[in-house]
């Protein structure tokens, strides 16, 4: 059941504000008022969207702009379909249509991103825009079963002023500082812009968890700060030479530390009654490095060729301690010292022809290597020792597609793609080696009624996939560390024979483009996956006498929604109505994994419904701006097996911000995120031969009060 309060509340105006713009517009009588051009930035993102044959969303600088956001994932979780991952208003994974983060594609200026990489790691001066794709396309890669996200960093325009941002953010008693610069220059052969963003974070956590058995009743309290410094630079320097000839390098450079201390506190009350009490302290370094290059040589009036370069990688040092006086079963001493290398590069290279007919054939190769060493050192239950593993993946891709307009009304985006992973890698358990390949047809098709009208029909039939990741398939065995080995709280290890996941999809949209700049769009999927992955925990112990949970090929699935977007102004339908921009979306879905009986046998992480409601408005008498946004994705419970159930809270997010415009060149922005803040509650329950597991933990949530200083120079 969908949540129906919520449900009414969101969805009953969408509905009808949607319906009375539709109406209004297509009742209007045409006037002849000749050719009148008006373009914004948003316009521009809107064509962009508009125009591509396979089905996409563009967000541009306004809108990254428009509430001061901290982070990436903030932008897009107002984005139909897009949800963050963890608890209220504290970032996490990226997912789309409700499906779990590795389902999503990432790509970084058209480039996959290297595994490891964190998007986090972008702040939105960095970006130019952001581009999602909501099915795959033959050349930005097919492993994309929920969609892909590609991220366009900062570009370079003649005449642009130097932006500079300082403020500070506060939550939970501690303060973020940060300050950020983005700088042009421009000559006339060449341009060149960057962004240095440099930052100090700083934020408490609190939970609590309650664990019960047919034997154990045990109460844990975990407290502790997280302290990070850290810097990101971002630059792209574009040289011209020839008519139609460019090239481009993208250096990305982000280096961080942090440490978090903390505490750990459980009272036992059943079999006995005792406590014990823990420090901890976890302190990391990360440093990550990548060059992105481009270059593009027109070959003839209706050919060129582009050529795309990445290399780079990362480093990760991480130390844990918990220190015990007198250690136990659910609370052992533990220290730990990990550190992992990764390096990477690629090169593609791309041929696009523009035929007669309304043909334009586009074809191209892909080759990425990926080398990995990790190596941990560390003394657990009286066990020491090295666990370290190596492991080197290379993929190749080679992909062809034909953009057609076929007539007036029709355009079609036929397209083929073939890929193939093979990884290899060596660890305490011996030399493991994985190989797959994919072959993955697409075709895209928008339909317009009238070649100059604003309604289009888009729809996709495409065959998609997610490989294994490195972790999954050759992952050491990691133990529990704060609580005991339970079938609720299992050590984790992979599993070298996992096959690719492979979906077949068909995706079917209807969009109206509205003259003064809004869209309404009402767009569904469906998806059928096939090798199906998800972690399994069996009913007995291994050799150590403990549960291990790994990565197991259990089934097919299915996963369908509903996907309902307008963003308009509101005098559009509304006669001398303020002049507020306002955005709605509502998407809901439905799933299940085949081989587990229902209820509740849908896919992992996946809600009923996803809600976002939104406004903007600048007053006319002071130079201020206000807006906010409400996003809700109500709880659920997923039945992972026939034995184990796992439960997710509601999250309900209100954002309010100010923007005070104090001359051309001068702005003051107040933005409070996580108004109302709600406890993130997550448990599980295993039950099975009479044995019965109960699981709960709740996190606790801060508001977060942001002001900046915008300053251009």
């Amino acid at each position: 059941m969908y949540p129906s309060t919520f449900y009414r509340v969101l969805f009953v105006p969408f509905a009808l504000s949607a319906t009375a713009v539709w109406a209004q517009q297509a009742a209007a009588p045409a006037a002849d008022m000749g050719r009148v051009e008006i373009t914004s930035g948003r316009d521009n993102d809107t064509q962009q969207r508009r125009e591509s044959t396979a089905s996409k969303i563009v967000i541009g600088r306004e809108e990254i702009e428009r509430q001061g956001d901290a982070n990436l994932g903030e932008i897009l979780k107002r984005m139909p379909g897009i949800t963050l991952g963890g608890a209220p208003g504290r970032g996490g994974g990226i997912r789309m249509r409700g499906l779990s983060q590795g389902y999503t594609q990432i790509l970084l200026d058209g480039q996959r991103v290297p595994p490891g990489f964190s998007v986090e790691s972008l702040t939105p001066e960095m970006i130019e825009r952001v581009e999602i794709y909501r099915a795959p396309t033959a050349e930005t890669g097919a492993q994309a079963i929920a969609g892909t996200i590609n991220i366009i960093t900062r570009e370079g325009r003649r005449g642009m002023p130097t932006e500079l941002k300082v403020g500070s953010s506060f939550q939970g008693g501690y303060a973020s500082p940060t300050a950020s610069l983005v700088k042009y220059h421009d000559a006339e052969q060449w341009t060149a812009n960057y962004t240095l963003s440099v930052n100090r974070y700083a934020a408490p956590d609190q939970s609590e968890n309650d664990f019960t058995n047919d034997v154990t009743t045990r109460h844990r309290v975990s407290n502790s700060h997280y302290e990070r410094e850290g810097m990101n630079a971002t630059a792209r320097l574009q040289l011209k030479g020839d008519p139609g000839e460019t090239f481009t390098l993208m250096p990305f450079v982000a280096l961080s530390q942090g440490r978090t201390p903390g505490s750990i506190q459980i009272d036992q009350t059943l079999p006995s009654v005792s406590s014990s009490s823990a420090a901890t302290e976890n302190k990391n370094h990360f440093a990550v490095g990548r060059l992105n290059g481009q270059w593009r040589r027109k070959l003839s009036a209706d050919s060129s060729m582009e050529w795309k370069f990445n290399v780079g990688g990362w480093n990760s040092h991480n130390e844990y301690a918990q220190t015990v006086a007198t250690p136990t079963a659910y609370l052992p001493y533990v220290l730990e010292n990990s550190h992992v290398q990764d390096r990477s590069a690629n090169i593609s290279g791309k041929y696009t022809n523009v035929m007669g007919g309304g043909h334009q054939w586009v074809s191209g190769t892909e080759l990425e290597s990926v080398r990995r060493t990790q190596a941990v050192a560390g003394q657990y239950r009286n066990q020491t020792g090295d666990t370290d593993y190596k492991a080197n993946s290379l993929r190749y891709a080679m992909y062809s597609q034909d953009e057609w307009q076929l007539t007036p009304h029709w355009a079609t985006h036929l397209g083929a793609r073939y890929e193939g992973l093979m990884t290899e890698g060596s660890t305490a358990d011996g030399d493991v080696s994985n190989r797959n390949s994919v072959f993955t047809p697409l075709l895209h098709a928008m339909w317009r009624p009238d070649p100059d009208s604003r309604d289009q029909v888009r729809m996709s039939l495409t065959r998609s996939f997610k490989t294994p990741t490195m972790p999954m398939l050759l992952a050491r065995r990691t133990y529990t560390r704060d609580a005991e080995n339970t079938r609720t709280n299992p050590d984790v290890m992979g599993n070298p024979n996992l096959k690719p996941e492979i979906a077949t999809g068909l995706d079917v949209a209807i969009e109206r483009y509205l003259p003064q700049g809004g869209v309404l769009s009402a767009s569904a999927f469906h998806r059928r996956v096939q090798n199906l992955i998800r972690y399994v925990t069996p009913d007995q112990r291994d050799s150590l006498g403990r549960y291990v949970s790994s990565p197991q090929n259990i089934s097919e699935a299915i996963t369908e929604g509903v996907e309902l977007e307008a963003k308009f102004r509101m005098d559009q339908w509304i006669a001398d109505a303020p002049h507020v921009d306002l955005r709605s979306n509502v998407s809901f879905y439905r799933s299940r994994v085949l081989s587990i009986d229902g209820p509740n046998n849908r896919l992992d992480q996946q809600p009923d419904m996803t809600a976002n409601l939104g406004a903007d408005y600048r007053l006319k008498a002071v130079p201020l701006t206000v807006g906010g946004n409400l996003n809700y994705n109500p709880g659920y419970t997923t039945r992972l097996s026939a034995e184990q159930l796992t439960t997710i809270s509601q999250k309900r997010v209100m954002d309010v911000y100010g923007l005070w415009r104090v001359d051309g060149s001068t702005a003051w922005r107040l933005t409070l995120s996580n108004l109302n803040p709600r406890n993130y509650n997550t448990s599980s329950v295993y039950s099975s031969a009479g044995v019965v597991e109960n699981s709960s933990t709740q996190n606790r949530s801060w508001t977060n009060v942001q002001i900046l200083l915008e300053k251009k120079l």
